[in-house]
């Protein structure tokens, strides 16, 4: 039971920390996005 309950644990961990790196990547491709466009405007 311990060793189900430990899996479980490890498993909603690396589901988050995925979730979180998603969310950082997908940010700083909208920040090189906005940079790009700022750079546009400006030329």
């Amino acid at each position: 039971m311990t060793v189900r309950k430990t899996l479980i644990a490890a498993a909603l961990a690396a589901m988050t920390l995925t979730s979180a790196a998603c969310n950082t990547v997908r940010g700083a491709g909208q920040d090189l996005e906005s940079v790009a466009n700022d750079v546009d405007q400006a030329t």
